[in-house]
């Protein structure tokens, strides 16, 4: 049985893989391997002209780190422009295909904008995605195995690298999609140091289980940074009602939980960010990063001089 966390995104992939389309020319076996995704160093060839958006790292230091947490090293890839410091952090949450090209091309937008980014490989614990062919093995074997309590506590362990690394602790962000989208909800709460989330289509509201025992609109006396919501208006895992269930207990919630906002796309389906699926919507992927950086900004966590 699939869990809730993951089924918009078997929707997902079962339309990339159902869905023909002029845009998008590679065969169904790569178009599979692109989603469950293909590591640091092998988003090349017919994978990356599925991208639609690649980022140079002209100017900017990056590259994979492990950052030791509990007697376990958690690799992380990170983007930051080379040479400076004191730079805002922003945390990049990966979908639950782990930390691929298009993962680690969103740290580097970020990073070109002055930011020190991390997006962190949160399944390492339990398995790597890459290994994985099979959805419904993938998320038995691996996603289904990941507690929140561990998500939590590596991200804490990413923002003290961060600190010591060259960012400054006093501006963190955090940002995620899907799987991502609903653990930037979750830190928002948790760590009294976000001072902004932006959260892409995350799932809001579910059956509790011992890993996973709450959800964001459980959490909304909790949040300590404001968080925008960007999401679908055609999103079948995720509807337009949870989006107002949520919007309604927010209201109710910390000073910093009233502070949050949500954008709804008409029309845009579940990952309209992710350049590299046949779900990709260009117009309101590119509106809702500006609205990210402008509330990164808006909330604190930019640079005071920028580069």
């Amino acid at each position: 049985m699939l869990n809730e966390t993951s089924q918009d995104q078997v929707n997902d992939i079962q339309a990339l893989l159902d869905t023909p389309s002029t845009k998008h020319t590679a065969t169904r076996r790569t178009a599979l391997k692109v989603a469950l995704g293909v590591g640091y160093t092998a988003a090349a060839g017919d994978i990356m002209a599925q991208t639609a958006v690649k980022t140079s790292a002209d100017g900017l230091k990056t590259g994979e780190i492990t950052v030791e947490l509990n007697g376990f090293k958690v690799p992380a890839y990170m983007a930051a422009p080379a040479g400076k410091t004191n730079l805002p952090v922003i945390l990049v949450i990966q979908e639950i295909f782990g930390v691929h090209e298009y993962i680690a091309d969103t740290a580097r937008r970020f990073a070109k904008m002055g930011y020190l980014a991390i997006a962190p490989e949160l399944f390492a614990r339990q398995g790597d995605p890459t290994k994985y062919n099979v959805m419904a093995d993938l998320i038995k074997e691996v996603v289904s195995k990941v507690p929140d309590a561990q998500v939590m506590a590596d991200l804490d362990g990413m923002v003290k690298w961060a600190a010591a690394n060259g960012g400054d602790a006093s501006k963190i962000g955090i940002t995620g999609f899907c799987w991502g989208g609903r653990i930037t909800w979750m830190y928002a709460a948790h760590n009294k140091a976000v001072k902004a989330g932006v959260a892409w289509y995350g799932r809001l509201e579910g059956a509790p289980n011992p890993l996973s025992p709450t959800n964001p609109i459980d959490v909304v006396g909790s949040i300590n940074g404001p968080v925008l919501g960007l999401y679908g208006g055609a999103d079948t895992g995720i509807p337009v009602a949870s989006v107002d269930k949520m919007k309604a207990a927010l209201a109710t919630g910390s000073a910093a939980a009233k502070k949050s906002e949500f954008v709804v796309y008409d029309g845009a389906p579940h990952a309209f960010h992710a350049d590299y699926r046949p779900s990709y919507r260009k117009e309101p992927a590119e509106d809702g990063f500006k609205r990210a950086v402008d509330w990164f900004k808006a909330n604190g966590v930019s640079q005071t001089t920028p580069y």
